[in-house]
């Protein structure tokens, strides 16, 4: 049998290049670790924001919007953490779902107050910046040898 007790140095292993480049890809999709929190967080706040600010008898289509735009958020932040490499190209769908969020109490809803139109503009501008952050950190991993 082999002598596997042995704790060397692995410079001298005959795939120590091979395992440092795949050590590197897997880290390399970790640039915005700290994003997928508040990412998930955001799509939390969405989907409860009807009941949170109190237009769930005024604003009916609202509701369900905001509670599928925040299932559909959080389901992108927990992609974002399970598949970085492959879910930080829906880094700009998330920046379109907050377009939609801003624009959405005059389309879904009928005639919202200030308070609804405020609360989706947040969580909007919110879904765009943390969008932009993770599209800008993937575009930066992509780039990296």
């Amino acid at each position: 049998m082999a002598n596997v007790s042995h704790r060397g140095d692995i410079s001298s292993h005959p795939d120590v290049s091979e395992m440092r480049e795949r050590y590197a890809r897997m880290l390399g999709g970790r640039d915005v670790a700290l994003v997928d929190g508040p990412v998930f967080l955001l799509g939390l706040y969405c989907a409860a924001s009807p009941w949170i600010v109190h237009y769930t008898a005024s604003q009916p289509p609202l509701v369900v919007h905001n509670l599928i735009m925040g299932i559909a958020i959080g389901l992108l932040a927990l992609g974002f953490t399970t598949a970085p490499a492959r879910m930080y190209g829906l880094s700009w769908a998330m920046c379109a779902l907050g377009v939609w969020m801003i624009i959405a109490p005059w389309i879904v809803g009928s005639s919202p107050d200030t308070g609804v139109i405020v609360n989706n503009i947040v969580i909007g501008a919110l879904a765009i910046v943390l969008g932009a952050l993770c599209a800008g950190a993937s575009a930066r991993s992509a780039a990296r040898p």
